[in-house]
Formats: structure tokens, C-alpha cells, sequence
């Protein structure tokens, strides 16, 4: 598959980002669509969507992020807030020689490409978000800064809005086992996950996806000795429908490309960053996103399922021209992957209106 795309090393803001492109065969003017993973993911996250893109007339962009794959991964957490990963879009655009660009993003990358959207609207034609809806990701208020009902009958529901994201993960974490609260200390999970990297990928994308049973770690005390005690072995060994055992190795050998303590340091800087962006997010937290929007998940994501029913609502007030939301049955948290077809259509057709 990689014969179809051309990589390139360009300047983030401030390290070297990796990203991969598929071009259309003739060059139509619109806009490039950004494409930007969570965790545990990687520009190969998007393996369906780049060709797909590519034949429908646009020029797609993957990126590692930064602390994953090829792109740099610093050790330092600050490096990982948001001002940060929103100005390397802007960096990816300057690279492409864009003005603007779609921009679609999953888990962590969901938040990035919503904060892009509030606070450079100008850089963004539009907004596609996957897996986690705009300000539920684990730096969001919930909603609580909306203004009207929607913010009213948010602040009800997190009353917690003033606690910062690392006391919530504390707070939880005192009655049973919660990875968010155990990624906070900087040394078990590395040393964990890159002793087992093979076990502990396999492990979290089923749990994660459609047929997984991600949530049965709140089974668990909070003192079993790491996050992948918790994960199950998977029902059904690979291939899965939507992953390979070449899919796999190839992101077991991508994220132990890196030197010793930095093999997971993306993701689980992500976490580590997330008071920080709680207090970022305070600027633009009644701010609504201007740019055409798209929501996509699976039906059976865990996220979706953890995450309180006033989310779709508040997405809804927080969104001025927001197109649809779409819940694909049979696809979990990577519902890119577990159902390209469907997601790539309405993708597309949802890019068509926006850029024709």
C-alpha cells in the first residue's frame, strides 16, 4: 500500500513531523483534508481513507503526531499541550502551501482539530470530528461554558467543572482501577507497555472496538499492577475484519522505533497534558465552532458509551453549521477501520458539500 503515498519530513512547531500524502491525479483547487489520529494510532490509522480521498479529488495528509511514529517525541508533557499540536496544522498547511485545509480527527486528534476550529477559524474550511465529540475529550468542560440551556443543563451534569482533570482521574481512581489516573505518574506505564508492546496493542484495540469490552477495567481495584492486566486477551485471534497481523506489526514496529521511555510518550503525554489544556480551554469555552462540521463514531464505541447522552446536545449548541452526526453500527472506537466504507462515504459526501 505505501507504493501510493509520498512521505515527508516537514517543521512543526518547533520538532520534525512525519506525514503521508495521496494525491489526486489532477489538481482541482479544493482544499487539503488533514487527517489526524488518537491514541494508539499513527498516520497508518488512515490507510483507508488516504486512497479514497485521493480518488474522490483531494489531497490527503496523515500525520504522525508529535510523539508517535516518525515525527519527533520529545519526553517533556508540556510539549504536548494544545498550543502546541494546533499550530502544527498550521504548520502542515504553511508545508502544503495552503491556505486552508478539512480537517478530520479521531480521539485526541478529535480535540485537536475542534480547538483548531475555535481558535484559527480562518485556517480551517472544515471540521470532521471521530470517536469523542467536541469538548468531551479529556480536557473539555462538558459543555459547561455554553451559554443558554445547553450550558445550564451541562453544568448540572458536571458539577466537576471546576475540578481539574487530574483530580477527576483521582477521584475515580479511589474505588477501582482507572488508566487515565494511572498514566499520570511518568515511569510504570512506559516501562509497562514497551516490555509488552505486542500484548499490550493487541489487547487495547479489541477492547476498544465493537466487539470489545473496554470498560471491564472498572471491575478492577485501583492496585493491580498495570493497564494491561485489565485488558482481555482478545475472543478471536488475528485476523480481525479490520486488522491484520501485518496491520498490527507494523504498529508494535512503529512505536518501538523510538528510544528507551519514549515509545508511548504521545499518548500518554496526552493524558499528562490535560490539566494544562483544561486551563487553555477556558478562553474559548463559550465559543461556538464557526466552520461546516461533521460528527462520525461507531455505534458500539466504549467512548460513546462513557461518555454522558447530553454530549450530542451540547455538540449540537456548539456547532453553527454543524451537517450531521452519524453513528455507524458495528464499529467501535476505530471506525475508520472497522468500517472505511461507510465512513469514507460519509466523509466524502460531506467534504463534496463544502468544497464544490
Amino acid at each position: 500500500m505505501n507504493e501510493q503515498f509520498t512521505h515527508h519530513y516537514l517543521p512543526g512547531d518547533g520538532l520534525q513531523l512525519h506525514a503521508v500524502c495521496a494525491e489526486p491525479e489532477q489538481d482541482n483547487g479544493k482544499p487539503p483534508v488533514v487527517l489526524c489520529h488518537g491514541m494508539p494510532g499513527l498516520w497508518y490509522s488512515w490507510r483507508h481513507q488516504l486512497p479514497a480521498l485521493a480518488r474522490a479529488g483531494y489531497t490527503a495528509v496523515a500525520i504522525d503526531q508529535r510523539g508517535y511514529g516518525r515525527s519527533d517525541r520529545p519526553l517533556d508533557v508540556e510539549s504536548y499541550t494544545s498550543t502546541h499540536t494546533v499550530q502544527d496544522l498550521c504548520c502542515v498547511l504553511d508545508y502544503f502551501e495552503a491556505e486552508t485545509g478539512c480537517f478530520v480527527g479521531q480521539d485526541f486528534g478529535a480535540a485537536q482539530v475542534y480547538n483548531l476550529a475555535l481558535r484559527r477559524p480562518d485556517k480551517v474550511a472544515a471540521v470532521v470530528g471521530m470517536a469523542c465529540p467536541y469538548d468531551f475529550d479529556f480536557s473539555g468542560r462538558g459543555g459547561t461554558g455554553l451559554p443558554g440551556r445547553a450550558g445550564q443543563d451541562a453544568q448540572r451534569a458536571f458539577a466537576r467543572s471546576d475540578k481539574k482533570p487530574s483530580e477527576c482521574f483521582a477521584a475515580i481512581a479511589e474505588h477501582q482501577f482507572f488508566y487515565a489516573h494511572y498514566y499520570q505518574t511518568v515511569g510504570p506505564a512506559e516501562k509497562e507497555f514497551a516490555n509488552e508492546p505486542e500484548k499490550f496493542l493487541k489487547r487495547l484495540f479489541w477492547a476498544l472496538s465493537a466487539q470489545g469490552r473496554l470498560l471491564d477495567w472498572s471491575k478492577y481495584p485501583s492496585n493491580v499492577p498495570g493497564y494491561i492486566d485489565v485488558l482481555a486477551e482478545p475472543d478471536c485471534p488475528l485476523p480481525w475484519h479490520w486488522m491484520s497481523e501485518d496491520d498490527l506489526q507494523f504498529y508494535v514496529d512503529e512505536f518501538m522505533s523510538a528510544p528507551s521511555g519514549a515509545e508511548f510518550i504521545g499518548g500518554l503525554n496526552a493524558y499528562r497534558a490535560a490539566d494544562a489544556n483544561w486551563e487553555l480551554t477556558r478562553a474559548t469555552a463559550a465559543d461556538r465552532i464557526t466552520p461546516p462540521s461533521l460528527f462520525i463514531a461507531g455505534a458500539q464505541d466504549p467512548v460513546i458509551t462513557m461518555i454522558d447522552p447530553l454530549a450530542f446536545e451540547v455538540l449540537e449548541q456548539a456547532s453553527a453549521d454543524l451537517r450531521g452526526i452519524h453513528l455507524i453500527e458495528g464499529a467501535g472506537h476505530f471506525v475508520q477501520a472497522e468500517q472505511a466504507q461507510q465512513c469514507n462515504q460519509h466523509l466524502i459526501d460531506f467534504l463534496d458539500t463544502v468544497t464544490e
